[in-house]
Order: C-alpha cells, then sequence, then structure tokens
C-alpha cells in the first residue's frame, strides 16, 4: 500500500546537457499532472506524461524539469550590420569635432549593444531522450520509495485503529446481548406505577419483544465485522487500494451510524461515540492513500 504524498528527485547528464527532474505528490481523489518542462522539450510531454500514468494511479504530481546545457553547446553571433551602422555613425561624430582621433578600436565597437550576442546551438532534442528518460526515472524512483515508506506507516496505523474498533464492536455487542431482558423490567416498573391493575405478562413480554427487536443490532455489527476483515485483506493487496478503502470506510459509518440510531442504552451510545472517533482517524487517512 502507498501514500500519495511524497517528493523525487533524479539527475542526468549526457551529450552536453544535464537534465533534472523534481517531482512533488499530494492527495487527490483522482491522477492530476503537472508538467512544467523546457520550451525545448515541449513535443516530449505527451510521451513524459504517459511514463508517470504508468507509474503513479492516483495523486496531484506537479513535475518539473530543468535543462542546463555546457558552454560548448552556444556560440556568439555578431550583428555586422549593426556594427557598420555605429561605424559610419561615430566616423560622422569624429569629422564634426575638432582634433579628435577617427581611429574607432573594433573591440569597442564589439561592446556596443547588440552588435555580439550568445545563441544556443541548434540542436536535435530529441537526441536527449535517453537524458530525460533517466532523469525522469530516477526521479521516480525516489518518489515511489518515499510513498511506499509513508504507505507502510498509514498501513500501521490502519491496523491499531481496527483493533480498537473490533474492541469497541465487541464492546457494543456484550452490551446488546442482554438488552431485551433489561428492556422487559424497565418497561414493567413503568407500567405497574401508571396502572393499578395486574399487568397481563404475555402483552408484557410481547411489547417487549416488538421494542427489543427495534434495538436489536446484531446484523450491524456482523457487518461491521466483516468491513473490518476486508479492510485488513485490503492492506495486503499489492496494488492501489485508496479508492476501496475509501468506499470500505463509508460503510462501516453507514454500520456505526445505524447501531447509535438504534442505541437504547447510554452505555451503548457512549461505545458508538469512541466508534465515530477511531473510524474519523482511518477516513482521515484514508484520503491519503494510493
Amino acid at each position: 500500500m502507498n501514500s500519495m504524498t511524497g517528493f523525487g528527485r533524479g539527475e542526468a547528464s549526457g551529450g552536453g546537457v544535464t537534465v533534472t527532474v523534481e517531482l512533488k505528490s499530494v492527495n487527490n481523489r483522482f491522477r492530476d499532472l503537472q508538467l512544467r518542462c523546457p520550451r525545448e522539450y515541449a513535443a516530449m510531454e505527451p510521451r513524459i506524461t504517459n511514463i508517470l500514468k504508468a507509474r503513479f494511479s492516483r495523486g496531484r504530481i506537479d513535475v518539473t524539469m530543468r535543462r542546463v546545457c555546457r558552454e560548448g553547446r552556444h556560440g556568439i553571433m555578431a550583428d555586422v550590420g549593426l556594427a557598420r551602422a555605429y561605424h559610419r555613425t561615430l566616423m560622422d561624430l569624429a569629422e564634426q569635432l575638432p582634433n579628435v582621433d577617427a581611429r574607432i578600436p573594433v573591440s569597442y565597437i564589439a561592446g556596443l549593444p547588440g552588435v555580439l550576442t550568445s545563441v544556443e546551438e541548434e540542436v536535435d532534442v530529441t537526441s536527449e531522450w535517453s537524458v530525460v528518460e533517466a532523469a525522469l526515472n530516477a526521479a521516480m524512483d525516489h518518489l515511489a520509495d518515499m510513498r511506499q515508506r509513508e504507505g507502510e506507516a498509514l498501513c500501521r496505523a490502519f491496523r491499531e485503529q481496527l483493533d480498537e474498533l473490533d474492541d469497541l464492536n465487541q464492546r457494543v455487542e456484550a452490551e446488546s446481548g442482554e438488552v431485551a431482558s433489561r428492556m422487559r423490567l424497565r418497561l414493567m416498573d413503568r407500567l405497574n406505577k401508571l396502572v393499578s391493575d395486574r399487568v397481563d405478562p404475555d402483552r408484557l413480554a410481547q411489547e417487549a419483544a416488538i421494542l427489543a427487536d427495534k434495538a436489536d443490532v446484531a446484523e450491524e455489527l456482523t457487518r461491521l465485522a466483516s468491513h473490518f476483515a476486508q479492510f485488513r485483506r485490503a492492506l495486503d493487496l499489492d496494488e492501489p487500494v485508496g479508492r476501496k478503502l475509501d468506499f470500505l470506510a463509508q460503510e462501516m459509518n453507514r454500520e456505526i451510524n445505524t447501531i447509535g440510531s438504534k442505541a437504547a442504552e447510554h452505555a451503548v451510545s457512549n461505545l458508538v461515540v469512541e466508534m465515530k472517533t477511531a473510524l474519523e482517524r482511518i477516513r482521515e487517512q484514508v484520503a491519503n492513500v494510493e
């Protein structure tokens, strides 16, 4: 089981370039890839996206890619026309100024704005794919490793919380087991206080049975135990299980709410509150599972 949060970084060099890839992953119900690549790699973006999709199924992943060229990949371009225009203008100026040396060093003209510019040599960036792929794979491995470690921590936390819910489930079952007899005694006591005639024991038993049936939570407790078992089995699967865990957590919540609505005694109501608290911790953490 993997978490959806993490960070990965990879770097690779070759063919005169160094490529750095950084991946930042956070929670998302779906898969959301956000790429920021050098303009030279715009044509590679679909290929990069497909590789990321094959590796990660959920989460928002921000991809930042940088490309740095070595010095040998740059050249200097001279704007000869602009240099001539500078030269003519300076010569005309020298003729109008007395006692001025008209000799103008080429180094001076070269230093004027726009005469010399640095340009990157034209290259076929598709030849850099192997470098891009190596950096991307390294970053994905780093991110996957972090997400796995986070997932293992979540898995341990889930098991502890399920153990707590199992214990509460058994306590609710124990408290609910004697509910019929306790309700019969309370009903008898109330009726004795309200009427002076003898209460028909058969009618009393019938009424108590009806009330006890309405308060019976055996089915809900059984379904809860089944959900706990399914949740534990899902934790052992070597595949994305976030959606399944989210569904099971919703079903657990439904059963616990039903038990709460049927609860006829404070003891059971208090246990239901504890169950909701434990389940809420699970639901918050499930949102972070891939």
